[in-house]
């Protein structure tokens, strides 16, 4: 073997060693199931999704994430179309769930850091950025608690747990 061919194999072993690592050291990337929801208006811990929330959160190792969050107990369309709701229908399909993406960042020891949304069903987010001092995604092994501040004060927490 030549000492250029040696030198390209160790480049590229480090290089792989360095992205594997990288991705070890990420604790939020993968799929994660929202097991509990609560919202806490004055201390009150309601179900923030209803008894039965429904969600999903997947972090990407390319540093992208999506996070929809549903209320199973929402009612059928009456006309079975998307964009034939009532007023009513729609306002509850709306107030009871959000579908969100964009990029998220971690810190030197893997710890979720901040996100920019980049496309929401309520587009007021669109474009925000939440650092950890609105937004908290804390793991321990396979759950993650995840606390936001909305921009009112009303704290939401999410329980979540890794999808296997």
């Amino acid at each position: 073997m030549s000492v250029q061919s040696a030198i390209l194999a160790l480049v590229l072993t480090v290089s792989s060693s360095a992205s594997a690592q990288t991705a070890a050291e990420n604790q939020v990337v993968g799929t994660w199931r929202m097991m509990s929801a609560t919202i806490d208006p004055g201390g009150r811990n309601i179900a923030a999704y209803g008894e039965k929330p429904n969600g999903l959160l997947v972090f990407t190792p390319d540093m992208h994430f999506v996070e929809v969050l549903t209320d199973a107990d929402v009612p059928r369309f009456a006309s079975n179309v998307r964009g034939g709701g009532t007023d009513d229908e729609n306002r509850m399909a709306m107030s009871r769930s959000i579908g969100f993406f964009g990029t998220y960042t971690i810190d030197e020891k893997g710890e979720f850091s901040g996100n920019r949304v980049e496309g929401s069903t309520f587009p007021n987010w669109i474009g925000s950025v939440r650092t950890r001092d609105d937004l908290t995604l804390v793991v321990d092994g396979d759950r993650m608690t995840e606390q936001f501040r909305r921009p009112e004060g009303i704290e939401i927490r999410i329980e979540w747990q890794r999808v296997k």
